[in-house]
């Protein structure tokens, strides 16, 4: 993939998940998006050595009903985006540094905010303030967003606990059941011992609710409820690092409806906590 693939975050989203055939089609609309309003489907199955059946599937795939319609969200995502990324250099100055580092979290928030589906948020709100337990499950840096995402869910009265540790994770997995809600979290949406805590809540019969950065992935196959969410990648400061912050993001957005959702709930908890906090304090 090129650095076209910016102008286009939910293909590169779904990449990950993509077959060669689909891969190939992917790749030519990334590197030639000045084709994309007059291509035809006949042309691009040609052009990307591939079939026009194999077009319409990538399409579907995707969520769209034809060409035309996903031509004509790409377009629209590809005006949207800025002609601004730019790659760290070794020679930047920190106001270099800072700018590009900020506008890669803002150009992902943006990209986030197109992508991500606000049935699947209001689907996760009304199952976390349902669930009989929250079990939180993430590795590395996502297990930073899963404490952040266990203090919050805290202030709510709901029984939340985040782990980051494989053994606890799959130890977890196999005390949950129907009523309970799983929350994993990871960027890739690959890594096999989250996926394995994943896959035995699920036949216990706990909902599994995805945060991820690639629609595609494993986790997000796995998932009753996905939640995507991307950051932009930058030299010398990983998408991963990026993705964090998005992510934290998302967890804000599932946060502000459950205190829309449970108003009486959060208003008599946070007075409660200040007050509990005010005493801590000389």
């Amino acid at each position: 993939m090129t650095d076209t693939t910016q102008q286009f975050p939910m293909l590169r989203s779904a990449y990950g998940g993509m077959t060669k055939a689909e891969k190939r089609i992917a790749d030519y609309l990334f590197a030639h998006p000045d084709e994309l309003v007059d291509i035809t489907i006949a042309e691009l199955a040609q052009k990307a050595q591939s079939s026009e059946i194999t077009v319409s599937r990538f399409c579907k795939k995707l969520g769209f009903s034809g060409l035309q319609s996903l031509k004509i969200a790409l377009a629209g995502a590809r005006n949207e985006t800025a002609d601004h990324f730019l790659d760290i250099q070794p020679g930047d100055g920190y106001d270099d540094i800072t700018a590009k580092v900020f506008q890669s979290i803002i150009d992902g928030l943006t990209d986030t905010r197109r992508l991500l589906d606000p049935a699947a948020c209001d689907a996760a709100v009304q199952a976390l303030a349902g669930a009989h337990r929250i079990a939180v499950y993430g590795f590395g840096n996502s297990a930073t967003v899963c404490r952040d995402i266990e203090t919050r869910l805290l202030r709510f009265g709901l029984v939340v606990q985040a782990y980051s540790d494989g053994h606890q994770q799959i130890t977890s997995a196999a005390l949950l059941g129907p009523g309970d809600v799983v929350l994993a979290v990871s960027h890739t949406g690959a890594t096999r011992d989250l996926l394995a805590s994943v896959a035995m809540a699920k036949r216990n019969g706990a909902t599994i609710l995805a945060l991820t950065s690639h629609a595609a992935s494993e986790l997000a196959r796995a998932a009753d409820i996905v939640l995507v969410g991307m950051g932009r990648e930058v030299r010398y400061c990983s998408e991963a690092a990026a993705s964090r912050l998005i992510h934290m993001a998302i967890v804000d957005v599932l946060y502000t409806g459950l205190a829309l959702r449970l108003p009486e709930r959060y208003q008599t908890n946070l007075e409660r906590m200040r007050a509990a906090i005010a005493e801590k304090r000389l």
